[in-house]
Parts: structure tokens; sequence; C-alpha cells
């Protein structure tokens, strides 16, 4: 939890939540904090502004970064009456990621998670088709269910032979 106090209007929650969607997520940059479906909920209460993070899973490394940058981004617009909350519960899910987050994941060579799959509960990861990012192939394979971050995966595109990030299903 972050608070900061001092006097200063309160914006609504859409012009925090556009303010935030130019937050990069410090681990993967090219996907703004709201459309990787962390940010939860923006309110007020006692007239003080509440930004509710629900991180990628409770032992995220980036989650002090990603309060820094949130407490960062409303101080720039001049908000000093402010909390972040974490909210573990709901878990986050991957199903919570924007379609515009989908693509910028595929555009920057990360495969995004492909929902209601056997990676998302029954069944094995190796059962799955995952497109390569590069050459939209669904001719892949999985290297390692470890990749460069604890939420992806490792796998390799038998076609163009480059290997990528498979964003695991959650």
């Amino acid at each position: 939890m972050v608070a900061m106090t001092g006097h200063s209007t309160l914006p609504d929650r859409q012009t925090v939540l556009d303010w935030l969607e130019q937050v990069p997520d410090p681990e993967i940059p090219v996907i703004s904090l709201v459309d990787l479906g962390i940010i939860r909920d923006v309110g007020i209460e006692n007239g003080r502004l509440v930004v509710t993070v629900t991180p990628t899973y409770s032992g995220c490394p980036a989650t002090s970064i990603i309060n820094f940058e949130i407490g960062k981004a409303l101080g720039d617009h001049g908000v000093a009456d402010f909390e972040i909350r974490r909210q573990l519960s709901p878990a986050w899910r991957t199903e919570w990621i924007s379609q515009k987050g989908r693509a910028a994941l595929r555009e920057y060579g990360i495969a995004p998670p492909i929902e209601g799959t056997a990676a998302c509960g029954t069944g094995t990861p190796k059962a799955l088709a995952v497109a390569c990012p590069r050459c939209n192939s669904g001719n892949t394979e999985m290297i390692s269910r470890f990749g460069s971050t604890p939420c992806k995966a490792s796998w390799r595109c038998k076609e163009c032979l480059e290997p990528f990030d498979y964003f695991k299903c959650i």
C-alpha cells in the first residue's frame, strides 16, 4: 500500500485510467498496466484517490516498481492525495489482458495467452497450438515451461526456427 497526502483536485476514474494507460509494465514495456489488466479499480474514498492493483502473481518482483510508477504518474498530473492498494483476490488472470495488449505482445515477439485451451486448466501445455509471433506458423514446440520471467514459457517455431516467449495462461 502506498499513500501520499496533500491537497489537490481529484480527477475522475477515466482520466486516471488514461494516465495509467501510458505507464508501461516494467518487465514487458510494450504493454501498459491498464492493458495488462492489473489495474483493478480506480475510485475515491474519503477524499483520497485509490488505485487498486492486482499483480500478475503474488510474488511478482516488479510490484514495488509498478507502485512507484503509478505514484509517479499520479504525482506528475498533480495528484498528491492517493493510495495504492494491492488486491490478491480474485487472482489476476490472463483473460484480463486487453485485445490491444495482446496485439502489442504479439508485435513485440511474445505469443499472447490462448484462453480456453489446455494451458488454462486441463491437459498438458504440449497439446497447445501456439502461433509463432514472428511468422504466424502453428508449427511450434515448447522448449521449457520457464521463460524470461515467471509468467512466460520458452517456445520455438519449427518453420522460422526462432525462439519466442509464450505468455502463460493463468
